[in-house]
């Protein structure tokens, strides 16, 4: 019932987005697009242990803390048979780029290639991929992509612009799924066990966690859920709110205060740098309940639910804030009588 509901409403969504004539004037745009541009991007590797890589933009370091968008992450893995990527980036100039970096680390194939997303930037890139690369996908993105991939890309090209590679993806399916609820070990050899978990929605319904547990330390790739640290503040467009909160609680309290985490779209960091994060969902759920309580419509609620305190020079935070999470909030906490 719940797979049912989450596909229904993710069709619902994209029909509304994409078959209405007025479809791009009715999505709420950010000030400025493309939010970040393909066609500028660096990106840079670093070296997180042995056999152990990120690979994020050149920019994150400077940018992050100063609340500027940056372009998504990746790594990988070099195991004894080959290397295990995670993402493959929005277009073939970021790709290109992935491979070029784990070419300067290894000639070993890469055997295993994950997307922890169904957003283009995440997973448009497969296309690229040899073909004896085994795909990993959750099992929600794999059916999302084969059903909606072109319009997955017009969507992509309304937030990242024309003429950034978007328009030549082609649809690549993965080769194993990952049901909610469930997870995959990989081990690569000399101590690195990959662990790829599906524990439901944390951004979207294709969400997928890549840890790396490690004697040298652990790992993880944390995806869309966790953007960035402050000032940025999670995307919850997807239509989703509180399962969200719960399955970021999850995996919050799965990592160790030591572990490295390499978050979406900012520099890498750790437990306390992704705990902004938390406390933004937590807030915004007790304040949504507050205002549901007092039977405050949702502009009312808009108005009252301006959370401030978080706003702390993230450029996107009032795109995101008043037309997506407040939203949902309202809409999931009303509905489940909260």
């Amino acid at each position: 019932m719940k797979t049912e509901r989450i596909i229904l409403a993710t069709a619902i969504f994209l029909l509304c987005l994409f078959v209405n004539t007025n479809a791009y004037a009715q999505f709420p745009m950010p000030d400025h697009v493309p939010i970040w541009d393909a066609n500028k991007v660096t990106l840079k590797l670093h070296k997180i242990a042995e056999n152990v890589y990120a690979v994020s933009p050149a920019t994150d370091e400077a940018e992050t803390t100063k609340g500027i968008a940056q372009a998504t992450s990746a790594g990988f893995i070099v195991g004894d048979k080959g290397v295990l990527l995670i993402e493959t980036m929005l277009c073939k100039r970021l790709y290109d780029q992935l491979y070029k970096l784990i070419r300067t680390v290894t000639n070993k194939p890469i055997v295993y290639a994950i997307n922890t997303s169904d957003h283009g930037d995440h997973c448009f890139g497969n296309y690229l991929l040899p073909k004896e690369t085994i795909l990993i996908q959750n099992e929600f993105c794999k059916e999302n992509l084969s059903k909606n991939y072109d319009n997955i890309k017009q969507f992509m090209i309304m937030l990242f612009g024309k003429g950034r590679g978007i328009e030549e993806s082609v649809y690549r399916p993965a080769d194993i799924t990952i049901a909610i609820n469930q997870n995959l070990k990989i081990d690569m050899g000399k101590g690195n066990v990959v662990e790829v978990i599906n524990v439901g929605t944390a951004q979207s319904p294709a969400d997928l966690f890549v840890y790396l547990k490690s004697n040298n330390g652990n790992v993880l790739w944390a995806g869309n859920p966790f953007i960035a640290e402050s000032p940025t503040i999670p995307w919850l467009f997807d239509g989703y709110f509180l399962e969200p909160v719960n399955n970021l609680n999850k995996i919050y309290n799965m990592i160790g205060d030591k572990d490295i985490v390499v978050p979406g779209h900012g520099r890498l960091t750790n437990k306390a740098g992704i705990k902004f994060t938390i406390d933004y969902v937590e807030a915004l759920k007790t304040n949504v309940e507050n205002a549901v309580k007092k039977g405050l419509t949702l502009d009312e609620t808009k108005a009252a639910v301006t959370m401030k305190e978080f706003n702390k020079g993230y450029e996107l935070f009032n795109w995101l804030h008043f037309n997506f999470n407040v939203p949902n909030a309202y809409k999931d906490i009303k509905q489940n009588g909260k």
